[in-house]
């Protein structure tokens, strides 16, 4: 990583802002946002044990029913992004998961957000249970949540 950033979130990835990820102002388009946070996401679940690439072998499915972002700072295209990505709350079938967007060089956060979780049972596509593997993993990355 470059830049000193200041973040209590567990795992983080470096994003390269192309070209295709900009608008017609030459910023990035906002809808970016959120997918970079969702794609690191995505790959810290897969650190945690949840193989979320092959659905038909994970132990569940998850529904995102929410997602938010707020836009601190504007990304210009050619950057480098770091994505931090975390977990804020496990409930018994849901979790929120939030994300913060860095300028990697210079370490101002750029934009921070959260999205709600859903693990639902691939056969029946109803609620259930987070995976209890998935859960400790989770805790070990963030003893705090322990309690939630």
């Amino acid at each position: 990583m470059g830049a000193n950033i200041n973040s209590q979130l567990p795992f983080s990835e470096i994003v390269k802002v192309r070209y295709s990820d900009l608008d017609a102002q030459g910023h990035l388009y906002f809808a970016k946002y959120l997918i970079f946070g969702d794609e690191v996401l995505g790959a810290y679940m897969e650190q945690l044990g949840l193989s979320i690439m092959d659905p038909l072998s994970a132990p569940s499915l998850i529904f995102t029913v929410n997602i938010h972002c707020d836009y601190h700072n504007e990304i210009a295209g050619n950057s480098e992004i770091a994505v931090y990505v975390g977990y804020g709350r496990l409930g018994n079938s849901s979790a929120d998961a939030v994300f913060e967007l860095y300028n990697n060089a210079s370490g101002t956060l750029l934009a921070s957000g959260g999205l709600t979780q859903v693990f639902v049972d691939p056969k029946t596509r109803q609620s259930m249970p987070i995976p209890e593997f998935y859960r400790a993993n989770v805790i070990a990355q963030q003893q705090s949540l322990e309690t939630s």
